[in-house]
């Protein structure tokens, strides 16, 4: 190497990287309806979520959320991104979710819907990312071990 590299800017220029990278800009991602898509995940649920400007009605596996989720809880859920982002009754949404339990199609709703709002409102990720909205919960079921009763519990003991 002929010519030596004196700061980290030098560096920079020598390797090809610009010296200031702008942070990602992020963009609307609409289809051709005017909709916004995306995919949510919890447990071993994954949910389809679409949302378009509307009256507010959420419909999952094409039933009423609150015929699909009876659990006010679950209904909670579903709305926390929604009434994060203050825009409770603007957005139509249309869930499709299969695999799982109802708790954890929930949260895969949620998880969902909050990726869909923030590629329809580029503006809203700030707020749902620090609700830890965005973030996917990896948790999952533990497998079961051999020579165990479950994942972790051992069989009964028996003296005699």
């Amino acid at each position: 190497m002929s010519d030596s590299v004196q700061s980290l800017e030098d560096l920079g220029s020598a390797v090809g990287i610009e010296a200031e990278e702008s942070a990602p800009v992020h963009v609307q991602k609409l289809d051709a309806l005017g909709r916004a898509y995306a995919t949510g995940k919890r447990k071993d649920a994954v949910a389809r979520v679409w949302i378009k400007p509307g009256s507010g009605k959420i419909t999952v596996n094409k039933k009423e959320m609150p015929d699909y989720f009876g659990r006010p809880v679950l209904q909670m859920v579903v709305q926390q991104p929604i009434i994060a982002a203050d825009r409770a009754g603007q957005f139509d949404i249309i869930c499709t979710v299969a695999g799982g339990g109802l708790s954890g199609q929930a949260g895969a709703i949620r998880h969902g819907l909050s990726k869909a709002l923030t590629y329809y409102e580029p503006g809203l990720r700030a707020v749902l990312k620090k609700g830890g909205f965005l973030t996917r919960d990896s948790r999952v079921v533990e497998r079961k071990k051999y020579g165990r009763a479950k994942a972790r519990r051992s069989f009964q003991f028996s003296k005699r």
